[in-house]
């Protein structure tokens, strides 16, 4: 059996992603295992496994590079919320044994694209002026659906529907849901809904002629400008999560957002 080729990824800059990069390198070598490490800014393919130290957004900027090679990524919280993370740094040792004996799988999630972009939680469309609402049209495969008075568009994937389309009122997806959620930032009306649809539509986003553009962000890391209309699908890639065996979606939902706890419960 090949030997796997393992990867720990952190973010060289924060002083605790680098404590605990030192813990799990201490914990691999002393199980024989071999690694290698690099800085989030600096990721290189060849690796069959990676750990990934730090939250939210260092494991959706490790899950988009490694997508393209198929390999699997691992996240160690040290964030807020860690909601696509598997692991706290107090159970290090438990999870990295559950690894190395397989005890996981791998989740494979759909992403978006347009262009070379590409976007694992969300893409969002915002007017070019600062401080005004837009004029923004949506068409689905060609076809006219909507205008929006609105800040801008939310295109989420099911992973992102639990990001800033929560925030804005978007429903919550199952992470293995075959659709897309399109949710308008503070619409200036009553009739504008989020509005859910199957992966496999060509989402096209328009802007009225007096305005000057879009500001497009994907994952709210990556930051263009686009004057024309912008297309986005879903990506050719996908991404892949590793996660341990008793890994649930609707307990991720309870522990890390008090979903369905009574308000007298939260604390």
């Amino acid at each position: 059996m090949r030997t796997k080729k393992f990867a720990i990824c952190c973010n060289n800059n924060v002083q605790n992603s680098v404590n605990v990069k030192i813990s799990l390198g201490e914990i691999l070598t002393q199980k024989k295992v071999g690694f290698e490490t690099f800085d989030i800014d600096d990721l290189k393919a060849g690796c069959d496994f990676a750990f990934v130290i730090g939250g939210d957004g260092t494991i959706l900027k490790s899950a988009r590079f490694f997508a393209k090679y198929q390999t699997p990524v691992f996240g160690i919280n040290l964030g807020r919320l860690g909601f696509l993370s598997q692991a706290s740094q107090e159970k290090l040792y438990e999870a990295v044994d559950e690894i190395l004996a397989g005890k996981y799988y791998i989740d494979e999630r759909i992403m978006l694209q347009s262009g070379e972009n590409i976007a694992l939680n969300d893409f969002v469309v915002k007017g070019n002026s600062h401080g005004r609402t837009s004029r923004l049209t949506l068409k689905i495969n060609g076809k006219a659906v909507c205008d929006y008075l609105a800040d801008g568009l939310i295109i989420s994937t099911p992973t992102g529907s639990t990001a800033y389309g929560l925030s804005a009122g978007g429903p919550v997806l199952v992470p293995n849901l075959a659709a897309f959620v399109i949710v308008p930032i503070c619409p200036h009306t009553l009739t504008a809904r989020p509005l859910v649809i199957p992966d496999t539509e060509i989402i096209t986003v328009s802007m009225s002629e007096c305005d000057n553009g879009f500001v497009v962000s994907t994952d709210g890391q990556n930051f263009f400008e686009c004057k024309a209309d912008i297309d986005i699908k879903k990506s050719e890639f996908k991404a892949k999560l590793a996660l341990l065996e008793n890994s649930d979606f609707y307990s991720l939902l309870r522990n890390k957002l008090s979903w369905g706890t009574s308000p007298a419960n939260i604390r």
